[in-house]
């Protein structure tokens, strides 16, 4: 039987769903195609997050500047879960959207790779400090490069004021039973 063409889906992530413990409570099987990075974007936080307990993740434009992350390649079904964790949705109420463009690993191999962006970005709000030692962790499993890490370990952020990251029971049905802490947006 022929492999259908679009079985599968490229996602480049940058915030959080590095995290190989967060991905695989949320992904059957991600497989890791590189790690690449998005020129011409600035790695930002907006909005509330109500799991996380301040700014959520996104990329905005920003000439001459690049995000690192993870280039994933996912089933159809893995990349339907995501969304759900990430609250994209076809009638475009959702907090995040999917934005088709490409990203290039350190050989130059070009991907084309769909990226979580958030819907309404307004002003910046720092993260909490779970969320960026999340952040962190990814990329640091990841390997992502020192100058990188770096500029991930130098964002302010605040403390988070309950037990995160909260788990919603909605959430709890698509999760694999991974522990908790690695569990969020």
């Amino acid at each position: 039987m022929k492999k259908n063409k679009f079985s599968n889906h490229l996602f480049f992530v940058y915030g959080s769903n590095m995290n190989p413990g967060q991905i695989a409570s949320r992904c059957f099987k991600p497989e890791v195609l590189a790690v690449a990075r998005l020129e011409d974007y600035a790695l930002s936080f907006h909005g509330e997050s109500r799991r996380w307990d301040g700014g959520e993740s996104t990329v905005i434009n920003k000439p001459g500047e690049y995000v690192w992350g993870v280039v994933y390649k996912l089933t159809l079904s893995d990349s339907e879960r995501l969304d759900s964790w990430q609250d994209v949705r076809l009638d475009g109420t959702g907090t995040y959207f999917h934005y088709p463009t490409q990203v290039s690993d350190a050989e130059g191999n070009r991907y084309p790779v769909l990226v979580y962006k958030r819907f309404q970005a307004g002003e910046p709000s720092s993260p909490s400090q779970e969320l960026m030692a999340t952040i962190i962790a990814g990329a640091s499993a990841r390997e992502l490069p020192a100058a990188y890490l770096e500029k991930l370990r130098s964002i302010a952020t605040v403390k988070a004021s309950f037990a995160v990251p909260r788990i919603f029971e909605h959430e709890r049905e698509i999760s694999f039973g991974v522990p908790c802490e690695c569990v969020g947006i």
